[in-house]
């Protein structure tokens, strides 16, 4: 990060090459469009380029930052994609994040793909309602506000089911 903070051009394109399918991968599960995620990878690069002097080590690896990154424009781009949300169920086999390409040895990919079962297992086991404002919130990028217009419910009801559902998941997963 160093060198691409210092305008070093081949350190940016080692990162792409590195980093590139996993940005790529993860713009186009949340916005469902190859088009779109392109132009999302590229403006994930550019600013890397443009920001590297702001890269903290110590708050996250690179994959980390690099990943919210991606994850801000993605939704950025729904938002702007949607005036107003339409009613919708959330199919959660599109969700699962399965297909990610690996950037790391087998052990973490083995250890990601087991607390990734985790967390879906515990997502199953949440109500409905719960389970359908996280996913609206967490995979589709909905705002409160947004999520309490499509499902016709009042917004403090909204907040209520995502903090609930955060809470139960919390749980599960520490009993794990």
């Amino acid at each position: 990060m160093a060198l691409i903070a210092h305008a070093q051009a081949d350190a940016l394109s080692a990162l792409y090459d590195r980093y590139g399918r996993l940005v790529f991968s993860l713009a186009l599960r949340i916005v469902g469009d190859h088009a779109a995620a392109e132009e999302i990878t590229q403006d994930v690069f550019l600013r890397v380029w443009e920001k590297a002097g702001t890269y903290r080590a110590e708050q996250g690896s690179v994959s980390t930052w690099l990943t919210s990154i991606a994850r801000h424009r993605a939704i950025d781009v729904l938002r702007r994609q949607r005036s107003r949300p339409e009613r919708q169920e959330v199919d959660w086999a599109l969700v699962s994040p399965e297909a990610l390409p690996s950037i790391n040895g087998p052990e973490v990919a083995t250890e990601a793909t087991l607390r990734r079962q985790q967390v879906q297992a515990a997502l199953a086991r949440l109500p409905d309602e719960q389970r359908q404002v996280l996913a609206l919130a967490y995979f589709r990028g909905y705002t409160h506000r947004q999520i309490a217009e499509a499902l016709d419910q009042p917004l403090g009801t909204v907040k209520t089911r995502i903090r609930l559902a955060m809470q139960k998941l919390r749980r599960m997963l520490q009993e794990e």
